[in-house]
């Protein structure tokens, strides 16, 4: 397990007794329970990363965006989208809401608040809305009412409907502190490495961030009766209020030097090192070669769509084809995501490099959930340009991560974005224009980084082969339970050994628990 850096712990898994007098020390000044917000915020945006990052291991499963290259089962036991029984893989997230950030952000709130530290306010509420997002939409129902009780050891469930409700009152409560002026600048403090590593105090862009999460939410809905008459317009109204271009995407930033400070999906860091997770599938490779609007290739040279070359390694130096592996068997000749190894170590590739940003939320990726919503509520001129610009967005994006320096990349010119929108690869108009070509244009643009995401589109649309055309459609004993998987299970240790009785409500102790889908894929 990586580095928590925390301050305070949560209470449910200390001994009661031992629990209250932690909490019972504020008269002591060598052992203060209150903490500055100061010294709090950069140990919880590092969190959203790390927590984030090793849950999504498991979703670029299921994504089949990115599998493993052993034949190990425990390893492929996800790719059939089953879960490893008795273990806490899969349950990061659980921890860095209620452990990780738990207590933690709580405190970074209270004193924020308290003492008039408004921008460290807004930002601890949207932290907090976006990770209990995250959960739920990763687990189904969670616990949010009961959380963080400290004379507590079993917690009751809250489902989705409630999560998102109160998600939405954190992100208004985010907006509201974001809009007050705090009486000491706190702006030189939040602007270093010690600081805010996502925005570094732009509270402009930490208020369209809070708008992207609202779009995002409203756009799972997609099933609801009355998303086309009502929650449709509300993602086009939150997007157009978020982000206005690749300057405004949520990229937490690392200095890459060591272990500790590096990206989290770097080799450095070491959370997909392992063969385990970290061979390109098929389905992105078929995408950048022709797969969006014909067949794709499977071993291909070069393409049309030059993100192919700087998103994806190479086989080898001598042998220049790409390829993509599949779910289920062992793609040991696939190369890993890491990058091409010279003199015995990884040169780095796109997100995966040492000292790369890495990405929580973009522009290209906000632009397709409004052309989606514009697509299903009627507007497909309108979806044809959001559409048309989140490619373009992307193109820059990809650009941004190309590992120029070294001669591994060569940036995509303007004559060649050009080339890409004119060509078959991209709808040409908005009568042309299909909901597949919005969604696999997603697919490429949250390949890697947005697994969640990614596994939120999949669910909302049943996997269907109409919608995700490169997708490779498994059954029978390709899957765990003949059926794809819909939820993670909680965290092992903290629910199945001390919280199994409230699980047993939900249907948490049968094994096909996982296949069972969740609110936001439901109709009414």
């Amino acid at each position: 397990m990586k580095k928590t850096y925390l301050i305070v712990g949560l209470c449910a898994l200390l001994a009661m007794t031992g629990c209250k007098k932690y909490l019972d020390i504020n008269e002591n000044p060598s052992f203060p329970q209150l903490v500055k917000a100061e010294l709090l915020l950069s140990p919880i945006i590092f969190q959203m990363a790390n927590g984030y990052s090793q849950d999504l291991i498991i979703m670029n499963k299921f994504n089949q965006t990115i599998l493993g290259g052993s034949g190990d089962d425990a390893s492929k036991i996800w790719e059939r989208h089953g879960y490893r029984a008795q273990s806490d893989v899969g349950g990061v997230m659980w921890r860095m809401v209620y452990y990780n950030h738990g207590h933690n952000l709580q405190l970074l709130i209270d004193d924020a608040v308290a003492n008039q530290k408004y921008e460290y306010a807004g930002i601890g509420y949207a932290v907090k809305a976006w990770g209990y997002q995250m959960l739920t939409d990763y687990h189904g129902p969670i616990i949010m009412d009961e959380a963080l009780r400290a004379q507590q050891l079993r917690f009751s469930y809250n489902d989705q409907d409630e999560v998102y409700a109160k998600v939405r009152e954190w992100c208004d409560s985010a907006l509201y502190y974001f809009d007050q002026q705090s009486p000491i600048d706190y702006i030189s403090s939040l602007n270093s490495e010690k600081g805010d590593n996502l925005y570094r105090g732009n509270i402009a862009r930490w208020k369209k961030f809070v708008y992207g999460l609202k779009a995002t939410q409203f756009n799972h809905l997609v099933n609801k009766s009355e998303y086309q008459s009502r929650y449709a317009d509300s993602v086009i109204r939150y997007v157009d209020l978020s982000f206005e271009s690749n300057a405004d995407d949520a990229r937490i930033k690392f200095k890459g030097d060591d272990n500790g400070n590096s990206n989290v999906f770097s080799s450095n860091y070491g959370v997909i090192t392992s063969s385990y997770y970290n061979r390109a599938g098929k389905p992105i490779v078929r995408y950048l070669t022709g797969g969006l609007r014909g067949e794709g290739k499977d071993d291909t040279i070069a393409s049309i769509d030059r993100r192919l070359a700087i998103m994806l390694n190479r086989t080898s130096l001598t042998d220049s084809t790409f390829k993509g592996g599949e779910p289920n068997v062992t793609n040991s000749t696939i190369p890993s995501v890491l990058g091409r190894t010279v003199n015995n170590v990884p040169e780095g590739k796109y997100i995966f490099r040492n000292n790369a940003e890495f990405p929580i939320m973009t522009y290209a990726q906000l632009q397709l959930i409004k052309a989606e919503a514009q697509f299903i509520k009627g507007d497909k001129a309108g979806a044809l340009v959001s559409y048309r610009q989140a490619i373009i967005g992307h193109m820059n994006f990809v650009n941004s991560y190309a590992n120029i320096a070294t001669g591994q990349d060569k940036a995509i010119t303007t004559e060649e974005i050009t080339e890409y929108l004119n060509s078959d690869d991209v709808a040409q108009t908005a009568d042309d224009l299909t909901l597949a070509d919005i969604m696999g244009q997603k697919y490429i643009v949250q390949w890697g980084w947005g697994g969640l995401e990614q596994w939120c589109d999949l669910r909302k649309y049943h996997y269907s082969p109409d919608i995700f055309r490169q997708y490779i459609q498994l059954s029978g004993s390709q899957l765990q339970y003949n059926a794809y998987c819909y939820r993670v299970r909680p965290r092992y240790n903290s629910e199945y050994v001390w919280n199994s009785d409230e699980l047993a409500k939900w249907g948490g102790l049968e094994p096909e628990y996982v296949t069972k889908p969740t609110w936001f894929v439901l109709p009414n």
